[in-house]
C-alpha cells in the first residue's frame, strides 16, 4: 500500500510571511529572506538571489517518493529495509550530508560509529585540499562581517561568486557599506585572479589572468616578492613580474585584505599545495598589515558537516569507524578511493547526489551494491537506489542549525509542513532499529561485530 504524500495543513491556515529566513542554497546562507506562504505553499520570496528564490518557490517540485527496489512502499518499510542492510554490511559507506542540518549530521556520525562505517561528505570531492592545507599550516581568517566592515582589498582567486554566490558581493565583499568602509565600493579595491574572464571580472577593479595550472608558481613568486627577493624571470605563470610587484604593493599597503579562493585552486595542479602556499602568503602579509583568507563554499551547510565531524572525531572528512574508533587517512578512507577499489559493500547517501557527480567507475560500484538514498528530491542517485527514503528539505520543511561559509552558526527555520520526516528523524529511527537488531532477545547487547 502506497503511503499518502499529501502536504499537511500548516499550523497557520491564513497566508503568512516569515522573516529572517535562512537560505540553504549556497555557503553564503543569507539570513534576511522574507517568505510568504499560502495554503501550505511558498508563493513569494524577497531578498533572495535567483538561485535562492528557485529553491523556495519550487520546493514542491521533483519530490522523491518512498520506494523499495523500484516499487512503492511506506516510509516504515523503507526504514526497516535500510536498517537491515546497514546492520549486515561488513564495510558500509555513509556519504553526502552537506545539504542537511547539524542534528542530522550528528546522527549520521552516531550511525557510522554504530555500524563501523566509513563516513565522508561532499567536501571530499571539492574542498578537501582546502581542509588538508588548513590542517597543515593553519589559516588566518575572519568572518564575512569583518570583510564588510574592514576590508579595503578583496581578491577573488579561482572563484566566480557573481554566478555561484550572487549575494556575496552585495552583502559582504564588494558594495556594502561598513564601519571602516563607509563608502562601500569606493572604499575597496576588488581584484580577480583567474585563468579566464568570468562574470565576476565585471565587478572587479582589476583582472589578473594567469596560465592554467600555474597557481603554485604565481603564489610562490608573490611570497618571494613579499619577503623582498628579486625575481630573475620577466613573467611567472603568464603574468608579468611588474604586475606581480604591483599586486604585492597593494597587498602590503592595504589596511585589511582578504583572499577568497575557490575550486580553481583546489581542483587544479598542485591541489592542497596551492592552498598551503596561499595560506603562507597571507601569514607573510600579516607582518605588514592585517590579511585573511577564506574559501568560497558551495552547499548551504557544507561547513557544518566538517565542523560536526571534527567535534565528534577530531577529523573533518575521510573518517573510518571500522575499528570502533575514528581513523583518518586521505586516499585510504576518502569516498572516491573506497569506491574505486570496490571496498564498500553497502552505501547510504544522505542529502547528496553521488551518482550524478562521481566518476563513472565509482558510480558503477555504487550501483552494484545495496544503495540507500535519503533525499527530498529525485536525483540520479534516487533513480538507481535500491531504497529511497524521502525527507523534509532542510530550511524549508525542516528546521535545524547550519554553518555559514565563515563558520558562523545560523538557525534554519521550518517554513512549511512536509509530508515526510526530517533527515534527523529518519536517521534516529534507523539507529534505533539497528540497536534493536544488535540486541539479544533478553535485551542484552549482542557480542561485538556487525551482522
Amino acid at each position: 500500500m502506497v503511503e499518502s504524500v499529501a502536504v499537511k495543513e500548516p499550523a497557520v491556515k491564513e497566508p503568512y510571511v516569515m522573516t529572517g529566513v535562512v537560505c540553504p542554497f549556497c555557503g553564503v546562507t543569507c539570513d534576511d529572506l522574507e517568505v510568504k506562504v499560502e495554503n501550505g505553499k511558498i508563493t513569494e520570496v524577497k531578498n533572495a538571489c535567483v538561485l535562492g528564490k528557485a529553491t523556495f518557490l519550487h520546493h514542491l517540485e521533483g519530490l522523491s517518493t518512498p520506494r523499495l527496489y523500484g516499487k512503492p512502499a511506506t516510509i516504515d518499510e523503507c526504514i526497516d529495509a535500510a536498517a537491515g542492510i546497514l546492520a549486515k554490511a561488513k564495510y558500509p559507506l555513509i556519504y553526502g550530508l552537506d545539504s542537511t542540518e547539524l542534528s542530522a549530521q550528528r546522527a549520521s556520525i552516531e550511525l557510522a560509529d554504530l555500524i563501523g562505517a566509513n563516513i565522508d561528505h561532499t567536501s571530499s570531492v571539492c574542498h578537501a585540499p582546502s581542509y588538508q592545507a588548513v590542517m597543515t599550516v593553519g589559516i588566518p581568517t575572519c568572518t564575512s562581517g569583518e570583510t564588510k566592515n574592514r576590508a579595503d582589498l578583496v581578491i577573488f582567486w579561482g572563484c566566480n561568486p557573481a554566478e555561484a554566490h550572487p549575494r556575496h558581493a552585495t552583502r559582504y565583499s564588494v558594495t556594502p557599506k561598513g564601519i571602516f568602509t563607509p563608502k562601500g565600493k569606493k572604499d575597496r579595491m576588488v581584484i580577480q585572479v583567474d585563468v579566464r574572464p568570468t562574470p565576476t571580472t565585471r565587478i572587479a577593479d582589476a583582472f589578473i589572468q594567469m596560465k592554467p595550472n600555474s597557481d603554485y608558481e604565481v603564489i610562490s613568486a608573490l611570497r618571494a616578492l613579499v619577503k623582498g627577493h628579486e625575481l630573475e624571470q620577466t613573467e611567472v605563470g603568464g603574468i608579468a613580474v611588474d604586475e606581480l610587484k604591483a599586486l604585492v604593493e597593494k597587498m602590503k599597503s592595504c589596511k585589511f585584505g582578504i583572499v577568497y579562493w575557490g575550486m580553481g585552486l583546489t581542483q587544479t595542479r598542485g591541489k592542497y599545495l596551492n592552498l598551503v602556499a596561499l595560506l603562507k602568503l597571507a601569514q607573510d602579509l600579516n607582518q605588514f598589515t592585517k590579511f585573511s583568507c577564506a574559501a568560497m563554499r558551495g552547499h548551504g551547510n557544507v561547513v557544518g558537516m566538517a565542523q560536526v565531524l571534527t567535534w565528534q572525531t577530531g577529523f573533518p572528512f575521510h573518517v573510518n569507524m571500522s575499528r570502533g574508533y575514528p581513523r583518518f587517512n586521505p586516499g585510504e578512507f576518502s569516498v572516491v578511493d573506497l569506491l574505486a577499489r570496490k571496498e564498500v559493500d553497502a552505501a547510504l547517501v544522505i542529502a547528496g547526489d553521488a551518482i550524478g557527480n562521481f566518476p563513472g567507475k565509482m558510480s558503477e560500484h555504487l550501483r552494484s551494491i545495496p544503495l540507500i538514498a535519503i533525499d527530498p528530491k529525485e536525483s540520479d542517485t534516487t533513480r538507481v537506489a535500491d531504497i529511497v527514503i524521502p525527507s523534509a528539505q532542510g530550511a524549508i520543511g525542516a528546521g535545524g542549525m547550519a554553518y555559514r561559509m565563515d563558520h558562523i552558526p545560523l538557525m534554519f527555520k521550518k517554513v512549511v509542513e512536509s509530508p515526510y520526516p526530517s533527515d534527523r528523524e529518519i536517521l534516529n529511527r534507523i539507529i534505533a532499529k539497528i540497536k534493536a537488531m544488535k540486541s539479544c532477545g533478553n535485551g542484552t547487547p549482542a557480542p561485538a561485530g556487525r551482522g
